[in-house]
């Protein structure tokens, strides 16, 4: 835990931080307040309760970035697992001093250690509570890397479930953890190997390109910046969905098939439709 005499030494350090990267070029555009402050880790942590989160954000990190001429910086709350995101967004958004810095709350999709399923129930609720704060999945990746699992489809489905489900309860914003990673899955100082969309061989000098890096590029590639999102449901339980509309007006639909078969379905925008096949787990793009 941080030591409350070092308080405001540590929002001052955050504050320099910012402008020494900035003096580089380097544009900061928001930061997280600390990287799951309920994880003890065999890395670098730091635990805070919600209202030692709170009290630090209002009385210490929210005006020393105004102060130092940095309140436009996005300040994002939690950035750990969707299960206790609502009691996070509770404490923190209902206090209007601390409030009143933070742009929003970030999240990771590692709920699932308790040996159960992705809790994007949680984020719905969060959104609905809090309308004007704004949900960025801050951290996602495939855990336990093997070599012999590189082009594994079932990990790239773990991608385009997590985003097609938190985009529909409310997500403005969706990044991994690591674009590139090594042929061992790091290099990191613990060992806590992973997987990643992009592998280098830094022997051969190959890049391996796995199905994670293909589900992100159904959304990446064609969910323009700025783009809105609009209502999308499916009526059958195998097929999930999530839909844009770009500035340009064209609207993005993505669907994933998580069933072992394929599918026929008709895509309905008002009083037209479209017939449409989807390949037994298989995610598509529809561009309109």
């Amino acid at each position: 835990k941080l030591k409350r005499e070092f308080d405001q030494p540590w929002a001052n350090y955050y504050a320099k931080f910012i402008k020494a990267y900035e003096k580089e070029g380097i544009p900061i555009w928001g930061m997280t307040i600390q990287n799951e402050p309920m994880a003890t880790q065999r890395w670098e942590s730091c635990i805070y309760t919600a209202e030692e989160e709170r009290d630090f954000l209002k009385d210490y990190l929210g005006p020393t970035m105004e102060k130092s001429g940095l309140g436009d910086k996005k300040i994002i709350v939690w950035d750990h697992n969707r299960d206790l995101m609502n009691h996070r967004a509770n404490v923190i958004f209902d206090d209007p001093e601390a409030s009143k810095y933070a742009w929003g709350m970030g999240f990771h999709w590692y709920e699932n250690w308790t040996g159960g399923e992705p809790m994007f129930e949680n984020v719905k609720k969060v959104q609905e509570a809090y309308p004007t704060k704004n949900l960025i999945f801050t951290e996602g990746c495939v855990e336990k890397f093997d070599s012999n699992k590189y082009q594994l489809w079932a990990n790239g489905e773990r991608y385009g479930r997590s985003m097609i489900n938190d985009f529909s309860n409310g997500t403005v914003a969706w990044t991994d953890w690591n674009i590139l990673l090594d042929q061992n899955g790091g290099p990191n100082h613990v060992g806590n190997f992973c997987f990643a969309p992009i592998h280098a061989n830094t022997v051969t000098g190959e890049l391996i390109y796995t199905p994670s890096y293909y589900y992100i590029g159904h959304f990446s590639k064609f969910i323009r910046p700025n783009a809105k999102r609009i209502s999308s449901v499916s009526s059958r339980s195998q097929l999930i969905t999530t839909s844009f509309v770009n500035e340009d007006g064209k609207v993005i639909t993505v669907v994933m098939n998580q069933s072992d078969k394929e599918a026929t379905y008709n895509l309905c925008v008002g009083s037209e439709s479209a017939s449409v096949t989807i390949l037994p787990h298989a995610i598509q793009t529809l561009v309109y």
